[in-house]
């Protein structure tokens, strides 16, 4: 089976800094192709994912403004992604929404996985393509959607790329992008109310730098809170691993959260708001604390008392990468062999 995983052409897969679909799509390809899946990547020329990769644009762009421009770009990379791989391929894999539009000139089954919250605006969207199979990432995600064709499958990590600290330090952290949804200036008010530093690492996009600056940048002091810019692997693997624990203050109906089980596996514990599908990613007082509001998360940030060691053993035993790739090929076996969802394939 010839598997075509097809991403967005702005940043490199795996992606350097900032990219969850893009981190996912890497594990993905790698985990398929260690089961001896035969696998192609659609990205562009920078990536240096372990599996054959195609490109249309050589170099990535990132970050982008959002213009018509970026769009044409991305559809233009779909467009030729998939004539491409339909010359050779079983199963399309698409991870935007250009994918699914397109989906109508291939004959080839399509899976779509929804990295996105859900907007009505997508869902009339999507009404018009019902053969397409619908990846949700949460169980929250999946409950709002009215597709024909879906089912949840919880993003994984690869465990071994994360370093597993039992003995933390006295600060806290907050890794995401540093835009209002992400709730950075909620994380600063939460630490300044525990008394506790807070160490922030992300990306500044161009729309989003009126915020850093009003509501960032004001509380820098280098002592209390701290700005240490984008984080790659290792500096993700430093910042989380000795951190008391990670803070999520999320603003937004977050469909999954891939940074929450980043800190996991470094058996950090997760303070996270609810919103989303967080109550399906940490397991209270297991993996961490789902908080009502900032007073009760800085309540916790102070008298924490998880252990590391059944922090990073919840995260392995329901977020396992092994868990998420048999779930996807089991479903790319479904597809290819004309199979309907749920069904047995010989």
């Amino acid at each position: 089976m010839r598997i075509a995983l097809l991403a967005p052409p702005f940043i490199p897969v795996p992606p350097p800094h900032y990219g969850g679909t893009e981190l996912f799509l890497a594990q993905l390809a790698e985990g398929l192709q260690a089961l001896g899946e035969d696998v192609v990547v659609y990205s562009n020329g920078e990536s240096k994912v372990g599996v054959e990769v195609r490109s249309l644009y050589p170099s990535a762009e990132w970050p982008i403004e959002g213009q018509v421009y970026d769009n044409l770009k991305d559809m233009n990379h779909v467009s030729w992604a998939l004539a491409d791989a339909a010359r050779e391929c079983d199963v399309m894999h698409v991870n935007g929404v250009p994918g699914v539009v397109m989906s109508r000139l291939v004959s080839q089954p399509v899976v779509y996985t929804m990295h996105h919250p859900h907007l009505e605006g997508l869902s009339e969207v999507f009404r018009f393509f019902p053969d397409v199979e619908y990846v949700t990432i949460s169980d929250f995600q999946r409950r709002k959607e009215r597709m024909p064709r879906m089912r949840t499958i919880h993003h994984g990590l690869n465990f071994a790329d994360y370093q597993f600290v039992e003995e933390k330090e006295d600060y806290l952290a907050f890794i995401g992008r540093i835009a209002p949804v992400k709730g950075v200036h909620l994380a600063i008010a939460a630490a300044q109310r525990a008394g506790i530093p807070l160490k922030i690492a992300g990306e500044v996009q161009p729309m989003f730098r009126e915020y850093y600056r009003n509501e960032i940048k004001p509380h820098l002091d280098g002592t209390l809170i701290e700005y240490i810019g984008p984080a790659d692997l290792a500096a993700k693997n430093e910042l989380l691993g000795r951190a008391r624990a990670m803070l999520f203050p999320i603003q937004w109906d977050e469909p999954f959260g891939l940074v929450m089980i980043e800190a996991m596996a470094c058996g950090t514990p997760v303070l996270a708001l609810q919103g989303g599908a967080v109550p399906e990613v940490v397991k209270e007082g297991v993996s961490g604390h789902v908080c009502r509001s900032l007073e009760e998360m800085a309540q916790h940030a102070r008298s924490l008392a998880l252990s590391s060691r059944v922090v990073r053993q919840y995260a392995e035993e329901r977020f396992s990468l092994e868990r998420m790739v048999e779930q996807y090929r089991e479903l790319y076996r479904e597809l290819a062999a004309g199979a309907q969802p749920g069904e047995a394939v010989a």
